[in-house]
């Protein structure tokens, strides 16, 4: 049975964030994720949590400014001290919070330009962040994302992640694999499922198209849940969807599997 984390960033927007933890749980979820803490001190997140008996799967490394359409720092040459005091920064929330994977954003890349220096940046710099991760016993996450939805995304397909894998040279240096935007850009999700095992600590889903409730669009997700439990997998599968309205009301999906009531 797949163990479903609520993404506090997208889910329950009829509230606000502090107050999303509390709704989870009340409706079932016994772990979360989100985007950013970055706008409360650690020690709320850690408190929110507690209280709520839930545990966190994984958020974002500081992804410069997103009001202005930044989009992460670990592939941004000349911005390499920026990205590394966002990685400290999400060190400390980890470990308040007892979080054990740290999505580092690659960031946008012009279209035309060549992606060779971008990629020497970024492998140096998910080194040092792997190493800095490493001691707190923390991952770092890569993650393809579509170029629909972040045009311009550095990285977008799962084998070019496995490629910057292997170069880093890193064991806690892992696959972030979101299933949505693995259908957008490449499908086969089955195959990806099987072939990628053991790289991935971190799952999440979404219907597609439009981003929404996973039993909406053309993913088969009671298939993909019966096929994780298959092959073993163990860990957080994120619902970062956005729901068609309210977010309890759009759960029936996830009753089988004990959430939503």
């Amino acid at each position: 049975m797949p163990n479903l984390a609520a993404n506090l960033s997208m889910m329950f927007q009829e509230i606000g964030f502090l107050d999303r933890f509390d709704a989870a749980a009340r409706a079932g979820f016994k772990g979360v994720e989100f985007l950013f803490p970055y706008e409360h001190p650690p020690e709320v997140i850690a408190e929110k949590l507690e209280r709520n008996g839930l545990k966190l799967g994984l958020f974002n490394t500081v992804p410069g400014d997103w009001s202005k359409n930044e989009r992460g720092l670990a592939a941004q040459p000349g911005r390499e001290a920026e990205f590394r005091a966002g990685v400290d920064k999400a060190i400390t929330y980890a470990k308040a919070a007892k979080c054990p994977n740290l999505h580092t954003m690659a960031g946008l890349w012009p279209a035309g330009r060549d992606k060779a220096e971008g990629e020497r940046v970024y492998i140096e710099n998910l080194r040092w962040a792997a190493d800095r991760m490493a001691p707190e016993g923390l991952n770092a996450l890569i993650e393809p994302i579509n170029t629909r939805d972040i045009p311009g995304y550095f990285l977008n397909y799962t084998q070019d992640a496995l490629r910057i894998i292997e170069k880093v040279k890193r064991p806690n240096l892992k696959l972030q694999l979101d299933l949505y935007h693995v259908q957008i850009m490449e499908g086969d999700l089955a195959t990806h499922i099987r072939d990628l095992a053991g790289h991935y600590p971190h799952v999440q889903i979404a219907g597609n198209p439009g981003r929404n409730e996973p039993d909406v669009g053309e993913i088969n997700y009671p298939f993909l849940f019966d096929l994780f439990d298959e092959i073993g997998y163990t860990g957080w599968i994120g619902c970062e969807y956005r729901p068609k309205g309210d977010t309890v009301a759009g759960l029936g999906w996830a009753r089988k599997y004990g959430i939503g009531g």
